[in-house]
């Protein structure tokens, strides 16, 4: 109480001065945190556990739009753990090969999921006399509930940091609707990338960890072909590029990117209010202090320009990629080239054809461009 004391008065006395508007920012942040510790600290004296539990978010976002970069930024944070993906959430998405014992790389399908299949549980629920009538899939919910919490705050506890989140793919259109469900008061911060962009880094993606190169994916023989045709044209300085997708590839890519952030952000609007918010990639590239402070305060952690500065510093570009700057490719690394607009240099008219009949109105919803006539 006392340290939070000297702070008061010294953002009060700064105040009164008429300057050190840095200063005096940066004293009521550390005045904020003090009462979160202080509020905190109280909770567990009078044992309300629930006020107590730490605060919880989830990054979500679809496949290659920055999910791993948001939650390297939030993760170097002081006050903040963030991993991913623990895959919690998405009871009708499922990996049948992640049983197999050679596919150990494969990640699961869910643990909701996990808990939806267990049959023995599901039978004991029906039939305990603490459960005996009642609906055995609210149990289900409910235990997800606790397991999420239990692996959560397990390994939060460890790190001596006060905020936990996790980096949740989108793994079909309910997973927002379904996280309201399990975990309503959480916060999520939803990355959206063009998806263009999303669509070309994808198909990389799956080419440099095909199976053949000791990844994950099983490409059939005509995308080994269109893979090896690609980058055989890439490799010359000059003449026309191999098409990079099929246009049921690039429909499909299309679709599922229109589908899911529509519906994502509409349950995250709709279900979680204030507790939901949406970033840009290409904002967060252009302008990353300005948006990462923004995210910080949002999640209720100290939000100071030094800490914004060292968050953005140590999950940039060039620090992952050992000083490859942006825009210098690496085709076979998960970071490949880490630039916005890659799309114009491989789509073809045909493709922008395709991408603007399936998902052309949320290209303009979402400010990538000025109206359908691109």
């Amino acid at each position: 109480m006392s340290r939070a004391r000297t702070l008061l008065g010294k953002v009060r006395t700064l105040a009164n001065r008429g300057g050190g508007n840095t200063k005096v920012k940066r004293l009521r942040e550390q005045l904020k945190r003090r009462d979160r510790e202080i509020s905190e600290l109280r909770a567990r004296l009078d044992g309300n556990v629930s006020t107590a539990s730490p605060p919880v978010f989830f990054v979500i976002g679809r496949a290659k739009s920055g999910t791993s970069w948001l939650m390297r930024l939030l993760d170097v944070h002081p006050e903040i753990l963030c991993k991913g993906e623990g895959r919690f959430f998405g009871r009708d998405f499922i990996r049948e090969e992640f049983m197999k014992p050679d596919q150990k790389r494969i990640q699961p399908s869910s643990l909701y999921r996990a808990f939806l299949e267990a049959d023995y549980l599901k039978a004991w629920i029906q039939r305990s006399v603490w459960s005996r009538g009642d609906d055995p899939e609210e149990h289900l919910k409910e235990l997800t509930r606790v397991a999420t919490d239990h692996f959560l705050t397990r390994r939060l506890a460890k790190t001596g940091k006060r905020i936990v989140g996790d980096k949740t793919p989108l793994l079909g259109t309910e997973i927002v609707r379904e996280m309201h469900e399990i975990y309503p008061e959480a916060r999520v911060i939803h990355i959206i990338r063009d998806g263009r962009d999303a669509a070309v880094s994808m198909t990389h993606h799956m080419w440099n960890h095909a199976q053949d190169r000791e990844g994950v994916y099983n490409l059939k023989p005509e995308e080994l072909k269109r893979r090896e045709s690609f980058l055989k044209s890439y490799e010359q300085p000059t003449g026309t590029r191999e098409r990079l997708f099929t246009d049921k590839d690039l429909r499909d890519s299309a679709t599922g990117w229109r589908n899911q952030i529509q519906k994502s952000r509409e349950y995250g609007r709709t279900l979680f209010g204030d507790g939901y918010a949406e970033v840009r990639y290409e904002d967060l590239l252009e302008r990353p202090n300005e948006e990462a402070e923004r995210l910080l305060r949002f999640l209720g952690a100290d939000a100071s320009a030094d800490t914004v500065k060292e968050c953005v510093r140590a999950a940039s570009f060039e620090t992952w990629t050992k000083g490859r700057r942006r825009g210098e490719e690496d085709p076979s690394s998960f970071f490949r080239k880490g630039v916005a607009g890659d799309w114009r240099n491989v789509f073809t008219e045909e493709d922008k054809d395709v991408f603007k009949e399936v998902a052309g109105d949320l290209l303009v919803d979402l400010g990538y461009e000025k109206d359908r006539d691109w």
